[in-house]
């Protein structure tokens, strides 16, 4: 039996810390699942489409892993895509109380998917995909950050190309 892990986001964009993450989770899965969370309410720069292809560009080196969208719980899609873990990559003591608190909610909503946290590299601890699109937005370079295809998008999007 494979072992699936989930990473879930909304990857709007995709940044070079996530991309960090999955690269050592797939060091400890068969097959690591990039779930990108369908949430009406969540304005995006990128549309679901978009968030796609720019993970697929992003991470074509990589074979064991699979893109997917999902809404509602992601303990339900995790237990349908038969996978027992939950991936999450943490920065700093402050995504610590967030993290923990949806960890004990997950597992109170179904005991059998774990949740394995991997901290990011010192050099990504700064990043977010808000961070990123607020500094994009006045002109600051973020090259680096993301993936150079993710940049031009970014540049493209906000009409800086």
């Amino acid at each position: 039996m494979k072992k699936i892990g989930i990473f879930p986001g909304s990857f709007d964009p995709v940044t070079n810390g996530h991309i960090d993450i999955i690269k050592r989770g797939v060091k400890l899965f068969d097959k690591v699942i990039i779930a990108i969370l369908l949430n009406p309410a969540k304005t995006f720069m990128f549309n679901l489409d978009e968030r796609v292809d720019l993970l697929k560009n992003s991470l074509q080196d990589i074979s064991n892993i699979e893109i997917d969208s999902f809404d509602g719980l992601l303990v339900d899609y995790a237990a349908k895509r038969n996978a027992k873990a939950i991936l999450r990559g943490m920065r700093a003591v402050s995504d610590f109380e967030y993290e923990f608190q949806m960890t004990l909610m997950n597992r109170k909503l179904n005991k059998n998917i774990e949740t394995v946290f991997l901290m990011t590299d010192m050099q990504w601890i700064f990043t977010s995909s808000s961070m990123i699109k607020e500094a994009a937005s006045f002109g600051g370079d973020i090259n680096g950050m993301v993936p150079s295809v993710v940049e031009k998008k970014i540049k493209e999007k906000l009409g800086f190309s």
